[in-house]
């Protein structure tokens, strides 16, 4: 993936929410590190692919940040989940968060953008985090497995 060009600029109220998106990218990051110790090996490949997905889109976004001037945030040595991850059960929900909580991040960005290729950059970040959402809804055995409006605060 390679990060959006913004001309060099980027408006505060969209550099804001890109800010705000990055951070949530390194959350999701942090989350599935700490999740890998609870899950069977057999959801090692979504793990992975997750893993990836979040680490090239935080390294797109430090990119673009940088590109315009601004100081990308940098992660958190930890966070605090929700709820203490236990076992598969807690793991599982705590996936859904993160990813959730990349959507909603996301969909402030295209809220607050005109630019054309971050908005393109959020809406593909929003439907991947959606679907990866999705699918560990559906591993949780949770339901609804997606909410009607993804990115949309709870």
């Amino acid at each position: 993936m390679t990060a959006p060009s913004s001309s060099g600029s980027l408006p505060g109220e969209s550099a804001d929410a890109t800010q705000d998106a990055l951070g949530a990218e390194h959350a999701a990051l942090w989350v599935y590190g700490l999740v890998s110790a609870f899950l069977p090996a057999d959801f090692a490949t979504a793990l992975q692919e997750g893993v990836d997905a979040h680490r090239s889109r935080r390294d797109a976004m430090e990119l673009l940040l940088s590109g315009a001037g601004k100081n990308p945030r940098a992660g958190e040595p930890a966070y605090v989940p929700p709820q203490p991850v236990t076992d598969q059960a807690s793991a599982l929900a705590v996936l859904v968060v993160a990813e959730n909580d990349v959507t909603v991040a996301w969909r402030a960005v295209l809220e607050r953008t005109d630019d054309k290729e971050l908005r393109a950059t959020g809406v593909t970040a929003l439907t991947d985090a959606a679907v990866r959402a999705t699918r560990w809804r559906r591993a949780a055995g949770q339901t609804p497995v997606t909410p009607p409006l993804p990115g949309a605060p709870a």
